[in-house]
């Protein structure tokens, strides 16, 4: 029996880096995939052929998951393709400025925390009573490192991302008797193209503090978001788990 077998997963932010790695593995781990994207519809259509090289079922929804109205659409196609939503992966990438305190404005900060938490609470609020009405599911949200240990011109970022961190625990506090579980993986930098233009010298220097001495590339992340969601691991509820290489340990 595969860990995912016959689930149905929503991850946003699927076409590329740690979401379309994770849609990857879960369709290999026995789960049908719905995969989200914003602009680049020809690397979800990619994604989309691998999930289906490996046997399972998918669908690819365009949707801007920062507009209530997208929401609603991404998760009515799921229900309509699917019947269910088993598992929300709650991983779209949102954009932020990097700069220090304080040169930031107001709506520089808080255009990025309005946003990451917008996301979060439409697509949860959306997936929940289905959720219920199936006895169940499984809800992860992506947060990042930043959120617990702070870095210079991440202010934005690492706010927004503790933001999240106290909200999944406030599902996991008031879902949890509905038996579902919210839990949130929190990365370290990984490889991917959002980070490929950064200081060669900032990923050196990351690298070498790191015990494992490299760093994380889209799958390592994929696997731990799978052990959260496995149909073997059923009482982790509200878990922080970090997967940076021990580079920052709790």
């Amino acid at each position: 029996m595969k860990p995912l077998n016959d689930k149905v997963a929503v991850i946003t932010g699927s076409s590329r880096g740690i979401g379309a790695a994770t849609a990857v593995l879960f369709a290999k781990a026995g789960a049908d995939v719905v995969i989200n994207y914003h602009h680049s519809e020809k690397e979800a259509l990619q994604v989309l052929e691998k999930v289906e090289n490996v046997g399972r079922k998918g669908i690819v929804v365009q949707a801007d998951v920062r507009k209530e109205e997208d929401v609603k659409k991404l998760v009515d196609r799921a229900v309509q393709a699917f019947g269910k939503v088993d598992i929300l992966i709650n991983n779209a990438n949102i954009a932020f400025a990097v700069k220090p305190f304080l040169e930031m404005s107001w709506e520089e900060f808080s255009v990025k925390l309005n946003d990451e938490m917008r996301s979060a609470f439409h697509l949860c609020q959306e997936v929940v009573p289905y959720m219920e009405k199936q006895g169940g599911g499984k809800i992860v949200l992506i947060s990042s490192g930043l959120s617990r240990t702070p870095a210079p011109g991440f202010v934005a970022h690492g706010t927004a991302k503790a933001a999240i961190v106290s909200f999944a625990k406030y599902l996991a506090l008031e879902l949890g008797p509905k038996n579902i579980r919210t839990n949130v993986i929190a990365p370290g930098l990984v490889l991917t193209d959002a980070t490929k233009d950064q200081p060669k010298e900032m990923h050196e220097s990351i690298r070498n503090v790191t015990p494992l001495r490299r760093l994380a590339e889209p799958e390592d992340v994929a696997g731990a978001v799978l052990s959260l969601v496995a149909d073997w691991n059923s009482f982790m509820n509200g878990a922080y788990l970090p997967v940076n290489g021990g580079n920052d340990m709790d």
